[in-house]
């Protein structure tokens, strides 16, 4: 456990917890609870095709299915890049497929978790607490 980082977070409190007036339990409990979203960096090839809506698939031309097709086909899709801006000019940005990957392109995450703490026990709280 890196006491260093958790002490940093109980006593800044960036966020706006509250933490200073939390027991130890609840602070490691809201440490712990998923309430954060991060960007991931890459997608799979199937995380994308999962999120295409089958009628806007069958609505596209062959072209565009190829398209869709190399994009999956690369290994890892990054979702913020060229590819997420490809996808976007095949579906079109108000898309159910694009509105579908937009929210798969990111992860719900402890704040434990996004500060790369791992899960936080009452005792770690109680340890950077002093």
């Amino acid at each position: 456990m890196d006491y260093v980082k958790l002490k940093s977070e109980l006593t800044e409190d960036s966020l706006g917890r509250g933490y200073s007036g939390m027991t130890d339990v609840e602070a490691a409990d809201d440490l712990n609870t998923v309430y954060r979203t991060t960007p991931k960096t890459s997608m799979t090839g199937s995380e994308v095709i999962n999120n295409i809506a089958v009628a806007e698939w069958a609505a596209l031309t062959d072209a565009q299915k190829q398209t869709v097709w190399n994009i999956v086909h690369l290994g890892d899709v990054n979702p913020f890049g060229v590819e997420a801006t490809m996808l976007i000019g095949v579906f079109g940005a108000l898309s159910e497929t694009i509105t579908a990957l937009a929210a798969a392109r990111n992860t719900a995450v402890s704040r434990a978790a996004e500060l790369g703490l791992g899960a936080i026990a009452p005792g770690d709280v109680e340890n950077a607490r002093y």
